[in-house]
């Protein structure tokens, strides 16, 4: 059969390591060589890592990725590579004394990626779709590209495109395949969050049957601050089913050899083309390509990993995420307080999977309002996790802010300055640790906790990274009751997640007692801020318009706690921070 055989290596660059990252693809261009694929591809912008955000205004950076490229292509041997990179406009100045942010005309940064054979550089692809929604700035940084290369290797016509080129039907896959193109090669870097993966199928299968085109997507994986790459590579066949699919939050090689031949047959029952139009044939790019032939063995069929489930890939993404920020900041050890709650439970769960049991720490803080039953299971988790545990009271402490306090608050009932006390002498003492010990303080707060403002500046919100920010409370239910599936014996104890959720800050406190049963909380915010639902819509779907009006104030009133916060993992659609940007100063209601 008339074939090519890829390799697609999904890695975990880190942002800004260029001189690590080129590294790493020259490693992974041997593995490619040694499997002895035609042509290997590599993730968007992997020399950098994404987002490099503002570090591309920085001259420096620019001409350090470009070294890095030469240094890509000098083992470029053998092997077509395609990589991505930071491009630069031919009619950019760079000087020494350059200023660190683009002028229009002299600073035209372009998202690309370099086709690589034999030590050269053979044809560059600019980014024509830049997104700019979400997470994403690319218009802030990028200009859009306009050539069409087409790259013949060994008599296969292949297209390269990046990211959401692929997610248009009128774009560059739809020119690329009437020009000839057998083959997509698509590069990305698209973060992860739950269901995305069933959505880019979806895209991928659309776009491969529409133009019967074979369609390779290599995705990058990794976590980068808030964001978590989930790699999920994959192979997609002319009739739109998927042949082939990357590991999940891991980085691979995924070898496969096309069956080109079965394009043109499917090419056969469409019927004759419709000839590109003018504009789009003249730019049009050809690079010829002739690599040795090679004495192959036996056809390589790629693995097709199963996709994970919602509360798998959730899961898979939190860890990966916090194994990532702690190692690419540096950092060796963990410190996360411990209350006996469901938070911290499972905040625990996933630093052990991350680092290791030898690498958390734990600290439980008693105060004059903490049960005998938050006591023991804080003991039983950590006996489950293998974890160390200091105790540190904080009544003492807490009874003389109080002494301190008491002229100024003479005649004043207690309220919630009490509460946030305590809260803030917790966070007080988890940050000395930090400086101590220069572990990272993890925080415990939830997606639920966090829309409403249940949480103290400055206190529980006090630390480094915030691991399950993103997570509603329900979910940290249903995760938790997932991964106590796993293993010998359940991870985190019974009754921590029978007990109604408290904050232990006064007697008898509940959760309830400030706010709606997460049961309705939840949804009520998915409208809210995920979805941007008006309080109409919300109590159309049949909740209380006085608990939903509510529930608004609340968040809208949170804003300027959540931009104090450490930032988190993105599991959602949409998070707190990059996703959704409110201002704090803001009469619209």
């Amino acid at each position: 059969m008339r074939s090519l055989r890829i390799a697609m290596a999904q890695i975990n660059p880190t942002v800004g390591d260029i001189v690590g990252n080129t590294r790493l693809i020259q490693t992974w261009i041997k593995e490619a060589r040694q499997a002895k694929a035609d042509l290997v591809a590599f993730p968007e912008l992997a020399i950098t890592g994404y987002p490099p955000e503002d570090l591309l205004f920085k001259p420096r950076f620019i001409e350090d990725t470009h070294r890095a490229l030469r240094a890509v292509a000098a083992e470029a041997r053998g092997v077509v590579v395609v990589v991505g990179y930071v491009g630069q406009g031919a009619t950019a100045v760079l000087t020494s004394d350059a200023p660190s942010f683009p002028l229009a005309g002299r600073h035209e940064l372009y998202n690309e990626a370099a086709v690589l054979s034999d030590r050269r550089i053979l044809a560059t692809y600019r980014k024509r779709h830049l997104p700019n929604y979400g997470v994403f700035d690319e218009s802030r940084y990028f200009h859009p590209g306009s050539r069409l290369p087409l790259l013949v290797l060994n008599g296969v016509t292949i297209g390269v495109n990046i990211c959401e080129d692929i997610w248009f039907s009128d774009g560059p896959t739809r020119a690329q395949a009437a020009a000839g193109a057998e083959v997509i090669v698509n590069i990305n870097a698209s973060p992860f969050h739950v269901g995305k993966g069933r959505m880019r199928e979806q895209v991928l299968a659309t776009r491969a049957r529409e133009n019967r085109v074979i369609v390779t997507y290599t995705n990058t994986v990794g976590g980068q601050d808030e964001l978590v790459f989930d790699g999920c590579s994959m192979i997609v066949d002319q009739a739109g089913e998927i042949v082939g699919r990357g590991k999940a939050f891991e980085q691979d090689l995924i070898v496969a050899d096309l069956d080109v031949a079965a394009v043109g047959r499917a090419r056969l029952t469409q019927g004759r083309k419709r000839p590109l139009p003018p504009r789009v044939a003249a730019l049009i790019d050809r690079v010829d390509v002739r690599l040795p032939a090679r004495k192959l063995q036996s056809v390589v069929v790629p693995d097709l990993e199963p996709p994970l489930g919602r509360l798998d890939e959730a899961y898979r993404a939190l860890v990966l995420g916090v194994q990532d920020y702690v190692r690419k900041n540096g950092f060796k050890r963990v410190v996360i307080g411990l209350s006996g709650g469901v938070d911290s439970a499972i905040t625990a769960v996933i630093a052990v999977d991350a680092l290791g049991a030898e690498n958390v720490l734990g600290v439980f803080m008693p105060s004059p309002y903490t049960s005998r039953a938050s006591r023991e299971d804080v003991a039983d988790l950590a006996s489950r996790l293998h974890i160390q545990v200091d105790t540190l009271s904080i009544t003492a402490t807490f009874k003389s802010y109080l002494r301190a306090l008491s002229r100024s608050f003479k005649g004043r009932r207690p309220d919630t300055t009490e509460e946030n006390l305590q809260a803030r002498i917790r966070g007080n003492l988890l940050m000395a640790y930090s400086n101590k010990f220069g572990h990272l303080v993890l925080t415990t707060g939830n997606k639920s906790e966090m829309s409403v403002g249940y949480a103290t500046l400055y206190g529980d919100m006090a630390g480094g990274f915030a691991v399950i920010k993103d997570v509603p409370k329900t979910m940290v239910y249903e995760l938790s009751h997932m991964r106590n599936q796993v293993g010998p014996a359940p991870a985190i104890p019974k009754r921590v997640l029978e007990r109604a959720p408290t904050a232990e800050l006064r007697p008898d406190q509940k959760d309830e007692d400030s706010l709606p049963p997460y049961a309705i909380l939840d949804p009520i915010l998915k409208a809210y801020v995920e979805e941007d639902r008006a309080l109409e819509d919300i109590t159309a779907m049949g909740f209380d318009r006085e608990t939903v009006a509510r529930v608004i104030v609340l968040v809208d009133r949170s804003e300027y706690k959540r931009r104090q916060a450490p930032l988190g993992i993105k599991i959602t659609h949409r998070a707190f921070g990059k996703d959704r940007r409110m201002p704090i100063t803001n009469g619209y209601r």
